[in-house]
């Protein structure tokens, strides 16, 4: 499939906030973010629904959905981070305007909830999209560490040809698998992917590699997770598969009996004949790392590393 990539970001730039999922009940997270950016170079278009409730959603559906139409076609907007995660922007694919993302392909942040909205962009806008940091746990905050920073912004300003991806301090991946593969990094929020199943929005994993990270899930639910992308054969069309951190996947009920979490994953990926790395610093965890969705990329876990093989902004 033909991608299109979003340009890159330069400094002066404006970046649009929006929350198509669930809200946060912190302004001052905002102001430091907004802060953030601005001393970075980069102004800040902040949407309607940032400051939104509407129980666990930032505002109704109709005004996060034209939050996030709005961004795309402002031309002024040349990059749009999502507030958080949560829940929400499933409510709303049905009536996303994907022609006008097409025409209007720029740089979109985030994760968790937003891989919902990036796998369907992937899937019907053919847009490169960036599971990365968002407002409410990344920007602007004291305990952040540079590397996430320094990661984020090369990815998204820079333009170079390949990239290794690698984890903080320089942690080796977890190799369940040893071997070799390429193909178009797709995934995300294994939550989210799930919920796609059976939809016009989810893309097709023929030769991709399999990106894959939750939280707060316990191993029975991760279970029935991975055994649906199993029967879903999205697992065997994979070239090969990544799992990022899994953050607090265990059973809370210490009376109940259970297997672990990696129990779990060596059932599902530990016999397959393809190439499986474990623990990339991608997900719920600080020092998020920033991934271009769509992308062609390329593991190899008998050298063990990850690589990016194209420019993933213009």
């Amino acid at each position: 499939m033909k991608i299109i990539k979003p340009k890159k970001l330069n400094r002066g730039d404006l970046i649009g906030v929006i929350a198509p999922s669930s809200p946060i009940n912190n302004s001052e997270k905002i102001n430091n973010a907004v802060k953030y950016f601005e001393a970075q170079g980069y102004p800040v278009l902040l949407g309607k629904s940032v400051f939104s409730e509407r129980g666990y959603l930032a505002g109704d559906d109709d005004l996060r959905l034209n939050d996030f139409h709005s961004m795309f076609a402002n031309k002024n907007v040349k990059a749009i981070i999502c507030l958080r995660g949560g829940y929400g922007s499933i409510r709303f694919i049905d009536k996303i305007n994907f022609k006008l993302i097409r025409s209007n392909p720029k740089i979109f942040v985030g994760f968790s909830d937003i891989t919902t909205l990036q796998l369907a962009i992937l899937e019907k806008a053919k847009l490169i999209t960036f599971a990365g940091p968002m407002i409410s746990t990344y920007f602007g905050l004291d305990e952040n560490e540079n590397f996430i920073e320094e990661q984020f912004w090369d990815m998204i300003t820079s333009n170079k040809k390949k990239r290794r991806v690698v984890n903080p301090n320089s942690e080796k991946y977890f190799v369940l698998n040893k071997g070799r593969a390429e193909g178009r990094l797709i995934g995300g929020n294994l939550t989210s992917l799930i919920a796609l199943s059976g939809s016009r929005f989810l893309p097709t994993f023929d030769n991709s590699i399999l990106l894959l990270e939750e939280i707060s899930e316990p191993p029975y639910k991760i279970d029935r997770m991975f055994n649906m992308l199993r029967r879903q054969n999205i697992i065997k069309k994979a070239k090969g598969i990544i799992l990022g951190r899994f953050i607090d996947c265990y059973e809370q009920d210490s009376d109940k009996k259970t297997l672990t979490l990696n129990e779990v994953i060596l059932d599902y990926f530990a016999n397959i004949r393809k190439p499986v790395i474990y623990n990339v610093n991608h997900g719920h965890v600080n020092n998020n790392i920033t991934l271009p969705i769509g992308a062609r990329c390329k593991i190899n876990t008998t050298k063990g590393f990850f690589e990016i093989l194209e420019n993933v902004v213009n």
